[in-house]
């Protein structure tokens, strides 16, 4: 687990969870999204708001440190109440909003809103780890799209995994373009320039990026069909890690939110491989 704090640690300043959320709201534009969770607001601890963590996934562990830390708000890119999933508060779940409602921590959660912004996005804080400059959409007709094509100096899979693991402190997964059966034969002279980018669980997007005339596709998972189709597509994948490559985004939307209201607002690694 790591921390990183992006405001001074003592203030007299407070806002309400209503306040944070409808400034994240529109920052976002959350509204003009049709999610598989709620955005926003999920859980309501009924305090003022005076310190505040970020983190990936609302997991329990992220829930005991903002404890430990005293916060009065945890913000993350995967919040609760997915579409399927139980909704009676029992087991896992159950204890996860108990703590929060026992400490009086607010729950607040953007999904595909803060995957597709353009500044502050998980695809976009890739791309600028990567040197990488967003050109446009993956899907061109989206009007707040949440799969992109960037541009890069021509380079080989090889410096691009070189790349990867530096920004994000692991090596992904590369599947090339090119299937040889006899691995001695694998070449590294392919150049890849056009990029498709789409963080966290987008594999099967692969299709669309060689469509759109990508070299490459760089998600965070893989699936076994996605080796057999970036063979078969002959586009370089790059499965870097559905944690790894989601990082960005709330990282940064918990600086803007720092700057905005002048409260401290700490980002907590919970260390994941996946």
């Amino acid at each position: 687990m790591t921390a990183n704090n992006m405001a001074a640690d003592s203030t007299n300043e407070s806002i309400s969870a209503q306040t944070l959320t409808q400034f994240c709201d529109d920052y976002l534009s959350a509204s003009a999204f049709k999610d598989y969770a709620p955005n926003g607001l999920q859980v309501d601890g009924g305090r003022p708001i005076q310190r505040i963590v970020t983190g990936v996934t609302a997991c329990e562990a992220l829930i005991d440190a903002a404890i430990a830390d005293n916060a009065d708000a945890i913000m993350v890119h995967h919040g609760y109440f997915w579409k399927g999933e139980p909704a009676t508060l029992t087991g896992m779940k159950g204890r996860r909003v108990r703590k929060l409602m026992q400490h009086g921590i607010s729950m607040i959660g953007y999904h595909l809103p803060l995957d597709a912004h353009p500044l502050s996005g998980n695809n976009a804080k890739l791309a600028d780890v990567l040197d990488m400059k967003i050109i446009g959409a993956l899907y061109p007709t989206e009007s707040h799209p949440v799969g992109n094509i960037a541009t890069c100096t021509p380079q080989s899979a090889d410096a691009l995994i070189a790349t990867i693991t530096q920004a994000l402190g692991r090596s992904p997964l590369h599947i090339a373009a090119e299937y040889h059966a006899d691995a001695s034969a694998q070449t590294d002279a392919r150049l890849i320039e056009r990029v498709g980018i789409c963080t966290g669980g987008a594999q099967d997007m692969i299709e669309q990026a060689a469509a759109m005339g990508c070299d490459a596709f760089i998600s965070g998972e893989i699936s076994e069909r996605t080796t057999h189709s970036a063979r078969e597509l002959g586009v370089d994948y790059f499965a870097c890690g559905h944690h790894a490559t989601e990082r960005g985004g709330i990282q940064a939307l918990g600086e803007i939110v720092a700057q905005k209201f002048g409260l401290p607002v700490t980002f907590i690694d919970i260390e994941n491989p996946a």
